[in-house]
């Protein structure tokens, strides 16, 4: 399912240097995760309030081409893969809002779904999977 989130670049997101502080980034990427849920009708609160399933993300993995600054309007691309009944990975490609459109940086994250209380593998709630597709 792609998905584009337009995020600005705040103060709090920077280091000592000025330039957006790495896990940061990650931070970033989860906010579109979490917007693109949202737009496609699926609640976060709903998801956490379920007993029955977890999505814990099991891997991440960013680079960095260009660096990012305060007050930089960011485009987050974020695409979703299915890997098998129970595992999704979401990847986000992120670039200048600007017309250069720069290539900045791209990270992935892995989620598994699980049961919270046996810790075994699980399969992914039926809104995921749809969100998915």
């Amino acid at each position: 399912m792609p998905f584009t989130y337009k995020r600005t670049v705040y103060l709090a997101d920077t280091d000592a240097a000025g330039v957006v502080y790495f896990a940061n980034v990650l931070m970033m990427c989860h906010e579109a995760y979490e917007v693109s849920l949202a737009t496609a009708d699926i609640s976060i609160k709903a998801l956490l309030n379920n007993l029955s399933i977890a999505l814990p993300i099991v891997h991440s993995r960013a680079n960095f081409f260009r660096p990012m600054f305060h007050e930089d309007e960011l485009l987050i691309h974020l695409s979703s893969q299915l890997l098998n009944d129970t595992e999704f990975e979401v990847v986000y490609t992120i670039v200048a809002a600007s017309s250069s459109q720069q290539h900045l940086a791209e990270a992935i994250t892995r989620h598994v779904c699980i049961n919270p209380t046996s810790r075994n593998r699980t399969q992914l709630p039926e809104a995921i999977i749809k969100w998915l597709s």
